[in-house]
C-alpha cells in the first residue's frame, strides 16, 4: 500500500471530505505515475481521483465495526513511534538538531 494514504476508517472525528479526496488523489497518482498529469490527460486523471474519492465515501459510509473509535492523535504517536523505530530517530529530534 502507498504509505501516503493513511487510515480513515473509525476515528472518533470521521474522515473530512478533504482527507478521502487526498488519499483519493495519493492513490490515482501512483496508479498512473504521474505526480502531476499532462494537459492532455488532466480530464482523466481529475475524473479518476473523483471516482475513487466517491467510492471511498461509499465504501467508509457502508462499514461497521463493534470496536471503539481510534483517537487520532493516539495513532499518530504510533506512527511517530513505527517511524522511529524503522528510521532510528524521531523526526522532531533530526528537525531540531538542523535548526540550532
Amino acid at each position: 500500500m502507498c504509505r501516503n494514504i493513511k487510515t480513515l476508517f473509525n476515528f472518533d472525528t470521521p474522515a473530512t471530505d478533504e482527507e478521502i479526496r487526498d488519499a483519493s488523489l495519493q492513490f490515482v497518482r501512483k496508479l498512473s505515475g504521474f505526480n502531476k498529469p499532462s494537459k492532455v490527460n488532466e480530464a482523466a486523471f481529475n475524473r479518476a481521483v473523483e471516482e475513487v474519492a466517491s467510492a471511498a465515501h461509499n465504501l467508509l459510509d457502508s462499514l461497521v465495526t463493534s470496536a471503539g473509535p481510534r483517537n487520532r492523535e493516539i495513532e499518530a504517536e504510533l506512527a511517530r513511534a513505527r517511524s522511529a523505530k524503522r528510521f532510528g530517530t524521531e523526526h522532531s529530534e533530526r528537525s531540531t538538531a538542523h535548526d540550532g
